[in-house]
């Protein structure tokens, strides 16, 4: 649909309690930028390793939980990838889940209990 004209870009959004400590969260856990914030709206950015794609901290509201979007991203060895962010203290919701000829996946939360995942394809 040619006539929608989409940028290139994306930005996922994730309800947070507290701006400031998402933002170092995403920067030392993760190991992402901040592109911005506007502290009187309670809104911030950081990238992602994805050109074009990033992730909007919004304080207030309902932090945390399931459902929306839950952003996945790629790694080239999840059991590396894995092992860092538990490290770190990151807390992953059960096991590494393997699709055999297809992905592993993992899925791991923020501080407020947002989702995410790491998924690494076994695709050929």
């Amino acid at each position: 649909m040619t006539d929608l004209q989409f940028n290139g870009t994306i930005t996922l959004s994730s309800s947070v309690r507290d701006l400031d400590a998402s933002i170092a969260w995403f920067k030392d856990t993760l190991g992402f930028e901040e592109m911005f914030k506007v502290a009187e709206a309670g809104w911030a950015e950081v990238s992602t390793p994805a050109a074009g794609v990033s992730i909007g901290l919004s304080q207030g509201g309902e932090a945390g939980g399931a459902g929306g979007t839950t952003p996945v991203f790629g790694v080239t060895d999840i059991a590396i990838a894995r092992a860092a962010l538990e490290g770190r203290g990151v807390r992953f919701e059960g096991e590494t889940v393997e699709l055999p000829g297809m992905v592993k996946l993992a899925t791991f939360l923020d501080p407020d209990g947002n989702p995410y995942m790491l998924a690494q394809s076994l695709a050929e």
